[in-house]
């Protein structure tokens, strides 16, 4: 495909690899870059199909940047691995981050795996006590994803925004900041009071929008087609400095039955009217929640 205009608005966007599920990463890229979408979230599982120097190689190729790698995580043995192998398997993905270029690595906690909410806890700390180094020193930053309680049920424990920066905090390491899923946190009715301590920690900012509560089997739709404040919410973001990415991580809606390009459309819309907010700054938005999910 040819890219039919080639400006790119202050806005920093990108899309996961979970929205394309059946492109390859090749295909993935040739359409993003039709659409002016300049960066891809990577995953882990569709990366090991190319290899991380076949992805470098056609992420170079296609002008496309990594804006991050999901997932690692689930120290506790949730899923069946010893706290060593989640760990050496996390120490991987940060090489693998590296290697494609990505400066940002999702981490997420996983369950409790049997033990104490405060154990879970410990194991996780014991984990990035480990980890921050190695990351720090390949220039990769470790993203705790917090996860609502609604949606947390056998994959994660960490389900407060508030006890994500009091442990983001406590580690006062600019390589541990947090994922904020707007999808998962949007209706939170502590998200505006709590936003000025989150931004100048975040990492990434995931939009999805939805109809209805955040649980595991809710489609994650393009903004404005759902109930989510996400207008709002962006604004208050770059209203409050936050110059990161926005990643667009859109499941379901009918994506997989209409074809994929009829999403990056769509968008790509949403990125030229969030852009605008950037390129002309207005006043701070207030926040309205008109009802906890």
């Amino acid at each position: 495909m040819a890219e039919p205009h080639s400006s790119m608005p202050p806005f920093h966007a990108t899309v996961s690899e979970l929205s394309m599920l059946r492109w390859d990463l090749a295909e993935e890229l040739d359409h993003l870059a039709w659409h002016r979408l300049g960066a891809v979230a990577l995953w882990r599982t569709k990366l090991s199909d190319v290899g991380p120097v076949g992805a470098r190689r056609l992420l170079d190729r296609s002008g496309i940047r990594a804006s991050c790698l999901k997932w690692a995580g689930g120290f506790t043995g949730g899923d069946g691995r010893t706290f060593r192998e989640s760990v050496d398997d996390a120490r991987e993905a940060i090489d693998v981050a590296s290697a494609i270029g990505a400066s940002v690595l999702v981490v997420h906690t996983g369950c409790r795996g049997g033990h104490t909410l405060g154990h879970a806890h410990r194991l996780l700390r014991e984990a990035f006590e480990i980890l921050v180094p190695v990351a720090s020193a390949q220039g990769v930053t470790l993203a705790i994803e917090p996860l609502h309680p609604s949606a947390a049920v056998g994959c994660g424990f960490m389900t407060r925004l508030s006890k994500a920066v009091e442990w983001v905090e406590s580690f006062d390491h600019p390589a541990v900041r947090i994922a904020l899923d707007l999808w998962q946190f949007g209706h939170d009715p502590s998200l505006p009071d709590l936003l000025p301590d989150i931004v100048p920690r975040l990492a990434l900012v995931k939009v999805a929008d939805r109809i209805g509560a955040s649980t595991a089997e809710r489609e994650r739709l393009v903004p404005g087609h759902g109930e989510l404040p996400l207008d709002a919410l962006v604004a208050e973001l770059l209203g409050l400095g936050y110059r990161g990415d926005f990643e667009f991580e859109i499941v379901g809606g009918g994506g997989e039955s209409a074809g994929y390009d009829p999403v990056l459309r769509q968008i790509r819309a949403t990125v030229d009217a969030w852009s605008r907010r950037v390129s002309r700054p207005a006043a701070r938005a207030h926040v309205s929640l008109p009802h906890p999910l």
